[in-house]
């Protein structure tokens, strides 16, 4: 699904149920996703793969600096 179409459904489900409504969907989606993380963890071949792949990345210059990330500005530029 789209961030747009999530966004809408989103807004649709804060005005339409109730406060102990939107607890409960909150509660279970929390849940699905814990029994989702603890059920599929990665295997070392795959923790491999990604490593190498951000290597590879980073010798290529494809990366961002956490200053990027997170919309930092340096003090130098202020």
């Amino acid at each position: 699904m789209s961030t747009t179409t999530l966004t809408s459904l989103l807004d649709y489900l804060t005005g339409a149920l109730s406060t102990d409504n939107k607890q409960w969907l909150a509660d279970r989606l929390y849940e699905q996703v814990r029994e989702q993380e603890s059920s599929e963890p990665y295997t070392m071949d795959e923790i491999e793969t990604m490593l190498r792949e951000a290597e590879e990345d980073f010798a290529a210059g494809r990366y961002k600096t956490n200053d990027e990330v997170f919309g930092q500005k340096h003090t130098a530029d202020l």
